[in-house]
């Protein structure tokens, strides 16, 4: 059967943790910190190598061979190298996201994965340190059309099956950045097992918009692999895990 995420805590006790992701955040709750330096995106010289479907999210993966494709600033002492981007979305616009703001879910949420290459040697050494990973988490929201993400849902027919991958070239997630950076950080987890307790996240305030077509084509992508019975991708995000007395700092002053 389907593990969900009520289950994971018994293969991984550290889903009861106390910095575990996502959370719900509280606007009012979340402390405005005038020291958090802007977030700077310098993705200018990225390399995208593929897009693949790897069972519960689609993901494009990078080189990350050097400090070409980092973030830096926001609370950050080292940039941050960037991995790999997937989404999180709903089966309908009511929910999908991973985070909510005061309790909304959005339609669907963007992950930037990044890894401390300055302190870690490898993306896996990363991944299990409590200073290892930076993941932007994104907003997207029904509207109009989102121009830059068709060549993404374009490509999503070629990895409808788990397992599949394709070669996904020449493609620049800054451009499904808001225009404002604004965002709240707290100390958190990765959303799915290992769960491990390395992430510092951020949280863009501004979400993008999509269109209700480029929404659904995310929702034609399946969980399982050709020669099984087929089970639509929906849904695959983990609910809110309780806050556990970490606080949420804002970059900007509400």
């Amino acid at each position: 059967g389907f593990e969900g995420p009520s289950e994971w805590h018994r293969s991984y006790p550290i889903a009861r943790g106390n910095r575990q992701s996502p959370i719900d955040i509280i606007s009012a709750k979340a402390v405005y910190d005038p020291n958090l330096m802007p977030l700077i995106v310098s993705y200018e010289s990225c390399t995208s190598l593929n897009i693949s479907n790897n069972g519960h999210s689609v993901m494009v993966e990078f080189e990350d061979t050097d400090d070409k494709t980092v973030i830096s600033g926001g609370p950050f002492e080292n940039p941050f190298r960037l991995k790999q981007f997937h989404f999180h979305w709903g089966a309908k616009h009511s929910q999908g996201s991973e985070h909510t703001i005061d309790g909304k879910p959005f339609p669907c949420e963007l992950h930037l994965v990044h890894w401390n290459a300055r302190k870690y040697a490898t993306f896996g050494e990363a991944a299990a340190a409590p200073d290892g990973l930076a993941v932007v988490g994104v907003f997207l929201e029904i509207g109009k059309e989102h121009a830059n993400m068709n060549r993404l849902t374009d490509a999503l027919y070629m990895v409808k099956f788990k397992g599949t991958k394709a070669q996904f070239r020449s493609f620049n997630p800054k451009c499904l950045l808001p225009l404002r950076l604004d965002y709240w950080t707290y100390l958190g987890s990765l959303t799915t097992p290992p769960l491990n307790e390395s992430v510092t996240w951020i949280v863009l305030k501004e979400p993008i918009s999509i269109s209700e077509k480029q929404l659904e084509k995310f929702r034609t992508l399946l969980f399982t692999s050709e020669e099984d019975q087929r089970i639509q991708m929906v849904n695959n995000f983990r609910p809110p895990q309780p806050l556990k007395g970490r606080v949420v700092r804002a970059s900007f002053n509400a």
